[in-house]
């Protein structure tokens, strides 16, 4: 059973109800904690990549997987039109206490293909959100059918192959839980309740790049980051 946790922590940060920091641990790392407050971050408190992302959004937009809301206040105060989703009822309703104006409970997936957008957010590891590289087509099918003929998809993600130890060759050790080294499982843990297990993807560029073209779909690199992230932008 889905218990909302991560929208808890930001519903507890944003109410002042003593919020305290996520625990977070993956199958190949171990456990860390995550401030809630960085969820929160403003404009200059974010990451060069999220920063290009939200300077290159025009038009109508849609933010998917909004959390906290960050991403689309910005956008907001900058007068463009922004939809909020997340699949949290407590991310919304931290949004809408936040003044997040049209900010809807709903999965990417749910989305009605007679809705269009001129840019498309998939921020903080966009690429999260497919969980396993065998969903990749689906999702990129379903971004694919809300864009309008001259949009634009902006996703970021990392590779993660610096996460595993070299041989004495150069070559890595990778236990291949699933099909991709990037295909993780996190664990999240908040106030002493722990989160069902999910999916997480982190993929890196080339990967993404292969499912775009067999998608019909242009990928390019615009930005990378110094811990081997990048931000790319997909376009019909």
């Amino acid at each position: 059973m889905f218990k909302d946790l991560f929208g808890k922590a930001m519903l507890d940060y944003v109410q002042n109800n003593q919020p305290e920091n996520l625990i977070t641990e993956t199958n190949i790392s171990e456990a860390d904690e995550m401030d809630v407050s960085y969820l929160f971050r403003s404009f200059k408190e974010m990451p060069k990549l999220e920063q290009k992302a939200l300077k290159l959004a025009k038009g109508k937009i849609l933010d998917v997987g909004c959390g906290a809301g960050s991403h689309a206040l910005y956008l907001q105060e900058k007068g463009l039109n922004v939809m909020a989703i997340d699949i949290s009822a407590n991310a919304v309703e931290t949004c809408k206490i936040r003044g997040v104006e049209n900010v809807v409970q709903m999965d990417i997936l749910q989305v009605d293909d007679t809705e269009k957008f001129d840019t498309i957010l998939l921020l903080m590891n966009g690429t999260g959100i497919f969980g396993r590289l065998k969903n990749i087509d689906q999702y990129l099918s379903k971004l694919k059918s809300l864009l309008t003929d001259n949009g634009q998809i902006l996703i970021d993600s990392s590779d993660i192959i610096y996460m595993f130890d070299e041989d004495d060759d150069g070559g890595k050790w990778i236990p291949m839980y699933g099909d991709y080294y990037g295909e993780l499982t996190f664990n999240i843990s908040y106030k002493g309740e722990k989160e069902e297990p999910f999916n997480w993807l982190y993929l890196d560029f080339n990967t993404l790049q292969n499912a775009c073209i067999a998608q019909n779909l242009k990928c390019e690199l615009v930005l990378e980051g110094s811990n081997f992230d990048y931000l790319a932008r997909i376009t019909k």
